[in-house]
C-alpha cells in the first residue's frame, strides 16, 4: 500500500534535508504565534526555498486574516494552504478562491458527532486532514500528540483525498493505516525529540512504518 506521508512543524534546514532524504510527500510550516514549531515568514521562505522538486509545502495557519494569508503567499513558495482553526466551509471557499492555492482543511475528531463535518468540508476543500480534536483547555489545535478512535472513520470515504492525523508514531502508524485505510498520514510532535525539533532519525523510523502497513479487508 503506497502512503503519502507529512511532516509538519519544520523549523531549521536540516528538517528539510531528513524530510527530504526520508521520502516524504509533504512538509509543513507553522504560523501559528503559540505553537512551539511557530516560524517567521521569512525563515518559513528560507526553508521552502531549500525543497527539492516534488517535496510540496504546506501553511498551516490558524483563523488567518486575508492581511495574513496574503503576507504569507507573497513571500513563501508554497503548494498549499492548511486551515487548522475554527474556519467555517464558506471561509475555506473563499481562502481557495482568493489565494489560488489548494486548501487543506483540518476537521478535529472526537466522536460520530464529529463525522458530518467531514462531509460538509469535503464539498470545498481540495484535502480533509483528519485530526483528533484537542481539549477544550489545550493551547494547540493540533501537534498536541493525542489520538482518536481511529474505528470511528474505518472504511469511510470523501470526495476528496484525506489525510489522517493525531497522535501518530513510529510505533501505531502501522496499525492506524491498516485501521481506516488512509492513504496519506500527517504527523508533527511523534518525530520530535523536543517540541518543535525533528529527529531524523524517527522521521526515517516513520515512513519506513508506513510502507509495511496493509489496509484490513472488509468484509
Amino acid at each position: 500500500m503506497d502512503v503519502r506521508t507529512k511532516i509538519c512543524g519544520l523549523t531549521r534546514p536540516e528538517d528539510v534535508a531528513a524530510v527530504a532524504d526520508a521520502g516524504a510527500a509533504y512538509f509543513g510550516l507553522v504560523f501559528f504565534a503559540k505553537s512551539p514549531r511557530n516560524v517567521s515568514i521569512e525563515t518559513a521562505r528560507e526553508l521552502a526555498l531549500l525543497a527539492p522538486v516534488g517535496l510540496a509545502k504546506v501553511a498551516l495557519t490558524v483563523n488567518a486574516s486575508d492581511a495574513e494569508l496574503e503576507a504569507i503567499t507573497q513571500r513563501v513558495p508554497l503548494d498549499m494552504i492548511q486551515l487548522h482553526g475554527a474556519e467555517s466551509p464558506q471561509r475555506v471557499a473563499e481562502v481557495r478562491s482568493k489565494f489560488g492555492l489548494p486548501v487543506m482543511k483540518a476537521v478535529g475528531v472526537a466522536d460520530a458527532d464529529d463525522l458530518p463535518k467531514l462531509d460538509q468540508y469535503s464539498q470545498v476543500a481540495d484535502q480533509i486532514l483528519i485530526d483528533a480534536k484537542p481539549t477544550k483547555s489545550a493551547d494547540l489545535p493540533g501537534g498536541n500528540g493525542l489520538t482518536f478512535d481511529w474505528r470511528l472513520i474505518a472504511g469511510r470515504r470523501w470526495s476528496r483525498p484525506w489525510m489522517l492525523a493525531g497522535g501518530l508514531t513510529p510505533e501505531n502508524v502501522q496499525r492506524a493505516i491498516e485501521l481506516t485505510g488512509a492513504s496519506q498520514v500527517d504527523l508533527s510532535s511523534g518525530v520530535e525529540s523536543a517540541p518543535g525539533l525533528k529527529d531524523p532519525g524517527k522521521i526515517r523510523a516513520f515512513i519506513n512504518a508506513t510502507k509495511g502497513a496493509q489496509e484490513i479487508p472488509k468484509l
